[in-house]
């Protein structure tokens, strides 16, 4: 018998303190006040998320887990691999995914972590249907997206605007009908050395004279083309139709990496999709990266925007730069 992949259960963890716009005003040099003002009419972001200073990013993984395996109806011993998402690791190694494991109990399972920072949940989910194809002892699959970029960042740097903390999941099983249907990717490494974390690994290893230059924390050193997203995005979601089998038309609910509401607007009119077949959750948690797509989904199951038969695409872009795009069919 053949066996498909398909999403059993979501879910996500919101950190509880809320940090606003008007907050971020105050931390930050006041001749800057104007920018945020210029990010929030170009994002849609009003504020963003904070974990608590001493918890890690594997701490906000394993309560978005507990949501997932909760909504599944399995237990953390029942899965039989996490594969977790994030550019905001616990540690360089190792793997952040192997300390989730721990703290979840998940004493059955294997772990890998998936680094291409906002691509890495669609990613996830793909990889982890290609594994259930292909290993009939696999069962359950946790996919995992966290962000905690804000403990990585300079807080009176403006750019602290996009940081926000958060984690989505899902449990990706094997049923007798397909649930996953295609995937797509992109990639142009010529991005590498635009936003990123530039020391503290074998480019640049950190030291003193890095931590004082804030070489360690996130940098925004140039700004990407305006339509980097603006093209890529639909041309995933068309390649998702064509390997898929389906119309673009008969998408029922696209989510997109969610950084600029603006750029999710003109993309959906790209696609001749209405604005109602979108979700978004930037104004509320504000950009969550690795997490975000996660986040998103499960908010929108929870808002009843996701119903039994529907097509879901999932398509994430990271810094570096690449894409990855999933399509599924809802059970």
């Amino acid at each position: 018998m053949t066996r498909y992949a398909t999403i059993i259960g979501t879910g996500r963890h919101v950190p509880e303190t809320i940090h606003t716009n008007d907050m971020l005003k105050q931390q930050i040099d006041p001749d800057l006040a104007r920018v945020v003002d210029s990010f929030q009419d170009s994002s849609g972001i009003l504020a963003r998320r904070l974990a608590p200073r001493d918890w890690a990013a594997s701490d906000i993984a394993v309560r978005a887990a507990q949501d997932a395996l909760q909504a599944a109806g399995i237990t953390a011993e029942q899965v039989d691999m996490i594969l977790l998402g994030t550019d905001t690791p616990d540690y360089i190694t190792p793997a952040t995914s192997i300390v989730v494991q721990h703290k979840l109990g998940a004493v059955n399972a294997g772990t890998y972590d998936i680094g291409c920072a906002c691509a890495s949940f669609p990613t996830g989910i793909a990889t982890a249907a290609g594994l259930l194809a292909t290993n009939p002892w696999m069962n359950h699959i946790l996919v995992v997206g966290v962000y905690m970029m804000s403990k990585l960042a300079d807080p009176s740097d403006v750019t602290s605007f996009f940081y926000s903390d958060g984690a989505g999941a899902a449990v990706v099983s094997t049923d007798s009908k397909p649930g996953f249907i295609s995937s797509a990717y992109l990639a142009d490494g010529a991005y590498h050395d635009y936003w990123g974390l530039y020391a503290g690994g074998t480019y640049e290893p950190a030291s003193v004279e890095a931590v004082e230059a804030g070489r360690t924390n996130v940098r925004l050193l140039q700004r990407y083309p305006p339509d980097v997203n603006h093209e890529n995005w639909p041309r995933i979601v068309r390649m998702l139709a064509e390997r898929g089998g389906f119309e673009v038309g008969d998408v029922d609910l696209a989510i997109f990496t969610q950084v600029r509401l603006p750029s999710i607007k003109l993309v959906m009119e790209d696609l001749g999709l209405p604005l109602e077949r979108t979700h978004w959750v930037m104004d509320k948690w504000g950009y969550t990266g690795s997490a975000c797509i996660g986040m998103c989904f499960d908010d929108a199951i929870d808002q009843g925007k996701v119903k039994p038969g529907d097509l879901v695409t999932l398509v994430g872009s990271g810094v570096g730069y690449n894409y990855a795009g999933v399509a599924l069919r809802m059970p």
